[in-house]
């Protein structure tokens, strides 16, 4: 693996760990020429169905851009890189569940939003706003009392 930062061509695996969902292989290495240090991770490659916009267009399922916005909804929240990243694998696992060969984008927009409701409150609205395209303050009001009646709090927190 090279080296992010000085393109060094040899690194060693400091520590190898499996996700919490067992769907890769976090792996931190470090440079010996710049003594830096990096995470990588290995994941199977695997077929993911296509997506199905609502223009009726086809396109394959990009990761990036469920990571994308998945962290713009999550800017400035108290959310791990690590649950990010459990939360877009387990998304993945679930299109790969379905079997199918085409999925319609809405159903990839519905698991980003379960995914946030897991993770937190607040991307959770954020992501709903852009993602149903709210038009006034009642939408907001809507959303969140869906939110309330849908979710179950965690043990030993309090809403």
């Amino acid at each position: 693996m090279r080296c992010p930062f000085c393109r060094h061509e040899d690194t060693q695996v400091v520590d190898s760990r499996v996700s919490e969902d067992g769907a890769a292989i976090r792996r931190r290495r470090r440079c010996p020429s710049c003594d830096k240090r990096f995470t990588t991770y290995e994941r199977s490659e695997l077929a993911l169905p296509a997506l199905v916009k609502r223009d009726g267009s086809r396109v394959e399922f990009d990761r990036r851009k469920v990571a994308a916005s998945m962290q713009l909804a999550l800017r400035k929240r108290p959310v791990s890189a690590d649950a990010l990243a459990d939360a877009i694998a387990g998304i993945e696992f679930q299109l790969l569940a379905t079997g199918e060969r085409e999925v319609k984008s809405d159903a990839v927009g519905e698991l980003v939003m379960q995914a946030l409701g897991r993770l937190d409150k607040v991307a959770y609205v954020r992501f709903a706003s852009v993602y149903r395209q709210f038009e006034d303050v009642s939408d907001f009001q809507d959303v969140i009392e869906e939110f309330n009646r849908t979710s179950t709090p965690a043990p030993g927190t309090r809403d």
